[in-house]
């Protein structure tokens, strides 16, 4: 009786040192693991330099069109009507392709790396904060629509100076970023529609 009391209590006090062991061993592989985690999520900052870089495309594409501009205004005495239209066109064109990169700089930035904290400036556009991964593919896709629309329009200006197969290769490609557009804003849709049935059935569950 004494043996298999000294026997047990000889258990329970190597159980009780090796308790000890595991939990620091365990709390150990913790701080391992957060410490990796965390240094795994401070990656995002790797793309921020690319998000950076936009804004200098953004610079090149002013030069570009205060380029345009400045051309439009010496010669526009001697333009046609056709060739005026064009270069304004292509004004344009500069325009939209400016506000996509500006679109895709700050909601990558906001959806990816790290938020904006400038929701107190009087001037913070009210869609940022609020524009999803979807709705940049939806944006990204309406914008190239609209610059190959412009691009359409412009061709058919200057008819008579391109073949039917070049026409032909215009629409053509313009068509298919038109159905490209299209589908995706169709799956994007089909997406939030699946993500809100979720969202209503896990409220009925609860």
């Amino acid at each position: 009786m004494t043996e298999s009391s000294h026997h047990s209590s000889t258990e329970s006090s190597s159980a009780s040192v090796e308790s000890p062991g595991k939990a620091s061993e365990s709390s150990r592989a913790g701080r391992l693991e957060n410490r990796f985690e965390y240094l795994f999520f401070s990656t995002r900052w790797l793309i921020a330099p690319i998000y950076a870089g936009l804004a200098g495309g953004l610079l090149v594409v002013l030069v570009k069109f205060v380029q345009m501009l400045v051309h439009l205004l010496v010669h526009c005495w001697r333009m046609s009507f056709d060739d005026m239209s064009i270069a304004t066109l292509d004004l344009i064109d500069m325009a939209l392709l400016a506000n996509l990169l500006l679109i895709v700089m700050f909601a990558g930035y906001e959806n990816y790396v790290s938020r904006l904290d400038l929701k107190d400036n009087e001037d913070y556009p009210a869609w940022m904060g609020q524009v999803t991964f979807g709705d940049i593919k939806v944006k990204l896709m309406a914008s190239i629509v609209a610059m190959s629309a412009i691009h359409l329009l412009a061709d058919f200006l200057r008819v008579d100076t391109m073949t039917n197969r070049e026409l032909g290769w215009s629409v053509g490609i313009h068509m298919a970023f038109v159905i490209s557009g299209v589908l995706i804003a169709i799956m994007d849709r089909l997406t939030e529609h699946k993500e809100e049935k979720e969202a209503s059935s896990e409220r009925k569950k609860h």
